[in-house]
């Protein structure tokens, strides 16, 4: 994995989509004033971070919601802190255990608790230190899914939410074997979430995309948005396969080395009905085969798998992408999954396909923005998230996030 280099924005633009210049366009972003503010992210959810194997006992940065935060392993457990010792603001991820149970900063041994944060010593002022149990930094939930390790990210003070709640319910209850990738990428979190729910991108952008070689796609839909729970989902009324544009010409995405697509129109894939459908996926009863969920949660059902896509924001112009492709199999049958996945798929699919995605994401600068049809799944996302999160801050009655990283008692 290599990190995407960042690209300068516009003289007078931030990248992060709040537009700066002082000319809007057909639609900013002020109708949907907590996602206008969510640069960094929304707080009071569950973020993957990186995988469970990554986390050892020497503790290592990330950044999550703007928050700097380190991860370390202690008797098989992770814990989180804020990467900063109050001490001097020595990042703790460059420090190290001395101690079971604690991490130490580098600079003078300020020694803190895991579980709880609490300053437990200080090496260099001695056994009788006055500060010691005086002085913490903030800790942060933690808990271990899909072979991942989540932290939470508070709104304020609140006890996190089960992260089951907050998962696919089909990865709850159901055996699946799976195979992803997780990488930092240029670009705002929220053009990475819009660009994965996007309708009209997959048709062109991707046309040229390896694993679509041999898959038809259709050159236009007519959709709509259907609401089901926490998700919305993406439901394909009509598929047009090619068109004939007035005083233009036609324009198709048919070849003639591709296969030929089907007349009826379907809902699970992108490409085409399929004979059989794995009978989980079957099970969900899906409206549609794209949905999306708070706080930036992608599911894109194909017959035989299932395509997730985690957007956690990093700062106003960062995000971590996690993408996970997930088999409903166990047994013998996963070591057919791994060898399709390790010798061809994760390339093809989390590398070359999902690469054209970064590269939009990178370049996109909006708003201001001109929205056509097809941006009925921008404009319900954007209200389901204003919707959602105006909740949750009524819930835990914050009207702004908690800045809380060190403190004195």
């Amino acid at each position: 994995m290599t990190k995407g280099e960042g690209s300068l924005a516009p003289k007078g633009r931030s990248r992060s989509g709040r537009g700066r210049g002082g000319q809007p366009g057909r639609q900013e972003w002020t109708s949907w004033p907590h996602y206008d503010a969510a640069a960094a992210g929304f707080r009071g959810y569950w973020y993957p971070v990186t995988w469970s194997s990554q986390i050892t006992g020497k503790p290592l940065p990330f950044t999550i919601c703007g928050e700097n935060i380190t991860l370390i392993r202690d008797g098989g457990k992770a814990y989180a802190l804020h990467n900063r010792c109050p001490h001097r603001g020595v990042p703790l991820s460059e420090g190290n255990q001395q101690f079971p149970g604690t991490v130490s900063c580098p600079y003078h041994g300020w020694t803190f608790d895991l579980p709880t944060g609490n300053l437990a010593a200080v090496i260099t002022d001695g056994p009788d230190c006055r500060l010691t149990g005086k002085v913490q930094v903030q800790t942060y939930a933690v808990e271990e899914r899909l072979g991942m390790v989540w932290v939470y990210i508070p709104l304020a003070d609140e006890e996190p939410h089960p992260i089951d709640e907050q998962l696919p319910e089909e990865l709850v209850s159901n055996a699946f074997v799976m195979g992803g990738r997780i990488e930092p990428r240029s670009g705002n979190w929220r053009f990475a979430c819009e660009n994965g729910f996007d309708e009209g991108h997959a048709k062109y952008l991707h046309r040229t995309a390896l694993w679509r070689l041999f898959k038809p796609m259709p050159t236009w839909n007519i959709t709509r948005i259907v609401p089901r729970g926490r998700w919305i989902f993406r439901v394909q009324d009509e598929v047009h396969w090619e068109a004939d544009f007035p005083g233009v010409g036609r324009w198709t995405n048919k070849r003639w080395w591709k296969l030929q697509p089907p007349k009826e129109t379907f809902n699970i894939g992108n490409t085409g009905a399929a004979d059989k459908i794995n009978p989980t996926i079957e099970a969900q009863e899906f409206p549609g085969f794209a949905s999306l969920s708070m706080p930036g949660v992608l599911r894109i059902a194909y017959p035989k798998f299932i395509h997730y896509e985690f957007y956690v924001a990093v700062d106003a112009d960062h995000h971590r992408y996690v993408g996970v492709m997930v088999n409903f199999t166990e047994g013998w049958k996963t070591l057919g999954f791994y060898a399709k996945y390790l010798g061809a798929i994760r390339w093809l699919f989390h590398g070359q396909f999902s690469g054209q995605d970064a590269w939009m994401v990178d370049v996109t600068d909006a708003p201001p923005e001109r929205l056509y049809r097809p941006d009925i799944s921008l404009t319900a996302w954007r209200n389901l998230s204003e919707e959602e999160y105006g909740k949750k801050l009524a819930a835990v009655g914050a009207g702004a996030p908690a800045e809380k990283t060190e403190k004195e008692t």
